[in-house]
């Protein structure tokens, strides 16, 4: 049995599931992909741009493109069902559940794919609804790059 999460905001891309189904029957025990924001107010274009080479350069290797990543968003993650018993579930935190369910999973010894095929559209929300999950981030990044006047 396989555990796929996005979020209510985000849209998966086509052939999303069957590429973490197809994962599974290679015998991984997670899959955790990546996110691409969207919904950028024009204004912001250049928050959006330091976003994109920041969230892109993080874990690529120096002389060419790299499929890994460090990134981890319950909008992009699936995992076998009894893996996810194993290491105990997605633990009762307000934030960061996602990666203590990937770290404790990688802890533990189960074969984590972390892979940038398959983005998941999520949206480019400026005000978080989490402290420290991926809308909070963006905020910070705007404040940080550009405020809006």
């Amino acid at each position: 049995m396989w555990i796929a999460s996005t979020d209510a905001d985000s849209e998966v891309p086509p052939g999303w599931l069957a590429h973490q189904r197809a994962r599974a029957e290679q015998g991984w025990d997670a899959v955790v992909g990546t996110v691409r924001p969207q919904g950028w107010p024009p204004a912001l274009a250049d928050v959006i741009r330091a976003h994109l080479r920041e969230y892109e350069a993080a874990g690529r290797h120096p002389g060419g493109a790299s499929d890994l990543h460090p990134h981890v968003h319950g909008a992009n993650l699936g995992v076998r069902a009894d893996a996810y018993l194993r290491c105990g579930g997605y633990p009762a935190l307000t934030a960061g559940e996602d990666h203590a369910l990937v770290s404790a999973l990688e802890t533990g010894g189960h074969r984590v794919l972390r892979t940038r095929r398959h983005p998941v559209l999520t949206s480019a929300r400026l005000t978080a609804r989490a402290q420290g999950g991926y809308g909070d981030h963006l905020g910070r990044l705007a404040e940080r790059v550009h405020l809006p006047g």
